[in-house]
């Protein structure tokens, strides 16, 4: 009968392992949650009038600890845009399930994106405010990019399929697509910070007419 032997080492490097890959996790928990407690600041006040001492002063976390788990502003605001980008997408996964029909995907898509304005306005502000400042930043530049890229991708699959579910196909590439959307939800976001009320109602009747426009029935 052969006898397996074990390494020494091996046994010591498993156990090491799997510990850093522990607090790598705790860390990575830890940034998310002082990331969010970061996004209510930074919506109020914007990116150029928030820095760390205000997030600290405006949240349950001191400076100090601010500073433990990101290295400067530019550090936690990069992972504010990223946690953003993850559950800003992931909030439209389900608009496409059960579409059975082209007018029933059309006007769900376009209540879900006036529902997350209303209840995001604050978040959806600092996209638009650092977006904005990502012309300037170099440093925010690619991250806003990447957001922005799948912020696209997530409207044309949206309106491919409902171009398909049409019998058509879109007016505009994707860029364009995005673009036609994009600035009518931009110009929303800022009517309703301003106080009009009547922003988001308005929102759903433009978007399901424009999603309707952006396809060329055959």
């Amino acid at each position: 009968m052969t006898t397996n032997v074990v390494d020494p080492r091996e046994e010591s490097v498993a156990p090491a392992a799997r510990g850093a890959a522990r607090r790598a996790d705790k860390v990575a928990t830890k940034r998310d949650e002082l990331a969010r407690a970061a996004l209510s600041a930074l919506s109020e006040r914007g990116y150029a009038a928030t820095g760390l001492r205000e997030i600290a002063a405006n949240s349950e976390y001191s400076h100090g600890v601010l500073h433990y788990y990101f290295s400067d502003k530019l550090d936690l605001i990069t992972h504010c845009v990223n946690l953003y980008k993850r559950e800003c997408i992931a909030s439209y996964d389900d608009v496409l399930d059960g579409a059975g029909d082209a007018e029933s995907l059309r006007l769900r898509f376009a209540q879900r994106l006036t529902a997350t304005m209303e209840a995001d306005l604050s978040t959806h502000k600092l996209w638009y405010d650092l977006r904005m400042q990502a012309v300037f930043e170099g440093s925010l530049r690619e991250d806003v990019r990447a957001i922005d890229d799948e912020l696209e991708a997530m409207v044309w699959r949206i309106v491919r399929e409902y171009a398909a579910l049409a019998g058509g196909q879109p007016l505009l590439d994707s860029a364009g697509t995005y673009a036609s959307l994009d600035g009518l939800f931009e110009r929303a976001v800022r009517r309703r910070s301003s106080g009009d009320v009547d922003a988001a109602k308005e929102l759903t009747v433009q978007l399901y007419a424009l999603v309707g426009a952006l396809v060329v029935v055959n």
